[in-house]
């Protein structure tokens, strides 16, 4: 895909951080754009600052963790856009609790909404891309993804399970123009800390110092979009945070000795 012009783009957990940015940058674009995420006054509030014409900016209330309910929405963006060119999904949650101490609720939690919330939405949008025979997959998963940290154990689970559903997906779905771009972002300066989940579900309500110090939201979104545009498989985003990758690959031991004593929150 060279250009997001007139392109139907979905963006989930768009009432703030990366997805209000994602939206803005599209709007930008002269996408077509739907916002989605549980607070309607944040979505209508993203709505207003993309500056579009009323029908190109659909709002669109969604809870993940309501995993029967994504028909009806897939229903509604139809209804009003006929077609879904890019789905971006990036609504989730966060954890900042010792896998020890934390009650299994949560890690049950972070599963329906980072997981299978996801994989829910992307099952009933994939008819529609392969009627299409096309049609795009951007899936923001972390560098949590790719390798573990402290106090994460269950937002760990979450995103490692994205990367083999949507890597199966690309394969099984190659044939039917589908892309999926999996993407890794490292520290970014969003409320993501602020609303991960404790021990008992409550939230964290402080900002990590590295995530305070992270990439702006705008400048992930640009290059989120870029790598969708480019139709990169994985994309890791950040500062050298993302060496960790690497690390994780080529020395896996020492990148374990290097976030078991480093400071996580």
């Amino acid at each position: 895909m060279t250009a997001f012009k007139n392109k139907v783009i979905w963006i989930t957990g768009a009432s703030s951080g990366i997805g209000e940015a994602l939206a803005l940058h599209c709007a930008k674009e002269g996408s077509k754009i739907i916002l989605s995420a549980r607070r309607k006054k944040e979505l209508e509030r993203v709505k207003a600052a993309c500056n579009l014409p009323d029908e190109q900016v659909l709002v669109l209330p969604l809870d993940l963790a309501e995993h029967d309910a994504m028909q009806g929405k897939v229903d509604q963006v139809i209804a009003h856009f006929g077609q879904i060119d890019v789905l971006i999904n990036n609504g989730g949650l966060s954890q900042r609790s010792l896998l020890n101490e934390t009650e299994f609720s949560v890690f049950k939690k972070l599963m329906d909404v980072d997981y299978l919330g996801t994989v829910a939405l992307t099952k009933v949008v994939l008819p529609v891309f392969i009627k299409q025979q096309s049609g795009h997959f951007g899936v923001i998963t972390s560098l949590m993804g790719k390798f573990a940290s402290p106090l994460r154990s269950g937002y760990c689970g979450a995103k490692h399970a994205l990367h083999g559903f949507f890597d199966a997906l690309r394969m099984e779905h190659h044939d039917d123009q589908i892309k999926v771009t999996l993407i890794c972002p490292g520290y970014i300066r969003t409320n993501i800390s602020k609303n991960a989940l404790t021990s008992d579900g409550s939230a964290q309500e402080s900002m990590d110092k590295a995530t305070g110090a992270g990439m702006s939201p705008e400048d992930c979104a640009a290059n989120i979009v870029k790598a969708i545009k480019r139709e990169k498989m994985e994309v890791t985003i950040g500062g050298k945070e993302t060496y960790a990758v690497l690390l994780k690959r080529l020395f896996p031991r020492l990148l374990h000795n290097i976030v078991r004593k480093a400071a996580v929150t």
